[in-house]
């Protein structure tokens, strides 16, 4: 049983290193892990940052007839504790399959946007040593390419702004259930977590019979293996992209003709891979298997080569190897939208000292198209076909059918600004891909990844576990 000298020490192992100087949203449902979370936290900045802000969030996912008592017994127990409480709705039309992803996104999303109007950086969720085992070994029944073994990240950019912390990844749920109880408090039990018609309760419920603490054990071992292999591969892939990779125009990216041929064949595609995917816009890593096969390709120097992979356009010159987004499905011309991901290649921003009453009621955000982008110069070394190709497909704003201009700036007085993303991380960027995501973020141009929260350094003890 947990006594108040190791729940005091359990506290300063699990927030010490994180940096509260913007204060803390912790998200709780009322379960024993995110409520222990809560008490955990605020004993902590109590003792040691007694001025930080700390706001718990309670997302109701309206999924369930008691899903607003539960979050209004959750708001009465933070006013007994003095801590702030907010509920967030989730009020978008439930979808009829991918529930739980759907769920999970939208929690993500309202999290943030609490967290935001709050000015809070750090988000803190309850996850544990055994949501870490349940989700490495689901990922292992879907035959997971090995990036989805090292599980939940400690931590995770959301939206290139907000981190989300889960420092409860090394302990285990019942301990938590200890501490509420050696405090004589009681929490929520979701039925959720035991409706085998979700694949998780079904994994929770064959992890509680014979062999289960074994399988626990082992996937936490996997996933720690998994990600060290993950942060390891990832740091030589951003060494590769920063020595071989550049940006002659917007929307294109030149690769030097041995990057295929490069000895660390495992970096390379990785590489290639996470360019493909950023270069076309696509959430999610291109094909590994097919990835390979078109860098196979590619090393046949005397093989003029062009072909298309995760919308994005490979074509071998002379000058290097050339990657652009293709011309199409590209998006319809719409308005500009704040925090916006337009073809997830880029990120709107407005300004919201700006009012809508303030811009042009036609002002809409569409391609450049071909024949504004025939007017760019030349560039040398750069066939003008390919520029202008990826020019094209760059974004522009428009007002009544004139260009008021391309990506990258600020519209005037609309103070729109479109700026590049890194788009397989764009939403979540988990802390083992830190260093890839901001070699190519530097390579196309993105903002850079903001500070992790941890003090004073970028390997706080959460972090170096990441």
């Amino acid at each position: 049983m947990l006594t108040p000298d190791t729940e005091a020490n359990l506290s300063d192992r699990l927030f010490s290193d994180l940096d509260f100087s913007t204060g803390a949203v912790a998200a709780v449902s009322g379960g024993s892990d995110s409520t222990a979370l809560l008490l955990l936290l605020k004993d902590h900045l109590d003792q040691t940052a007694s001025a930080a802000r700390l706001l718990a969030v309670t997302v109701d996912h309206g999924l369930r007839p008691d899903s607003a008592a539960e979050a209004r017994q959750v708001a009465r127990f933070c006013a007994e504790r003095g801590i702030a409480h907010r509920t967030l709705a989730w009020r978008s039309e439930k979808p009829a399959t991918g529930l739980p992803a759907a769920a999970r996104e939208a929690r993500y999303r309202l999290l943030a946007e609490a967290a935001d109007a709050e000015g809070i950086k750090l988000i803190l969720t309850g996850h544990t040593a055994d949501d870490q085992a349940e989700t490495v070994l689901m990922r292992q029944a879907r035959d997971d390419d090995g990036r989805g073994l090292a599980g939940m990240a400690p931590a995770t950019l959301h939206d290139w702004r907000t981190w989300i912390v889960r420092p409860l990844l090394g302990t285990r749920r019942a301990a938590l259930g200890d501490l509420l109880r050696h405090r004589d408090i009681g929490w929520i039990e979701d039925p959720t977590n035991v409706d085998v018609r979700f694949e998780r309760p079904r994994m929770r419920a064959a992890l509680a019979q014979g062999e289960g603490e074994r399988r626990i054990a082992e996937a936490l071992a996997r996933s720690a293996q998994a990600a060290r292999e993950r942060r390891d591969i990832g740091r030589r892939a951003a060494k590769l992209i920063a020595a071989s990779a550049s940006r002659p125009v917007p929307g294109l990216i030149r690769l030097d003709h041995d990057f295929p041929a490069h000895g660390d064949s495992q970096a390379v595609i990785y590489a290639m891979r996470i360019l493909l995917a950023t270069v076309g816009g696509i959430s999610f890593l291109a094909d590994e298997a097919r990835c390979a096969g078109l860098l196979s390709r590619l090393r046949l120097r005397s093989v003029r080569l062009c072909a298309t992979l995760s919308r994005t356009v490979v074509d071998a010159r002379r000058t290097g190897i050339f990657l652009h987004r293709e011309s199409r499905n590209l998006p319809a011309p719409a308005p500009p939208v704040d925090n916006q991901l337009w073809d997830n290649r880029r990120r709107v921003a407005l300004d919201r000292r700006i009012t809508l009453k303030d811009q042009p009621g036609d002002l809409v955000i569409a391609p450049l198209g071909s024949a504004l982008a025939r007017r760019a110069p030349p560039i040398e070394d750069i066939p003008p076909s390919l520029s202008r190709a990826a020019l094209a497909a760059e974004p522009s704003l428009w007002s009544g059918g004139e260009q008021l201009d391309s990506a990258g700036g600020n519209a005037g007085p609309q103070s729109v600004s479109i700026v590049p993303a890194v788009a397989p991380f764009a939403r979540f960027l988990p802390s083992f891909d830190l260093e890839p995501a901001a070699a190519v973020a530097a390579l196309v141009g993105a903002p850079p990844v903001p500070a992790p929260p941890f003090r004073g350094h970028v390997g706080g003890r959460g972090w170096a576990k990441a």
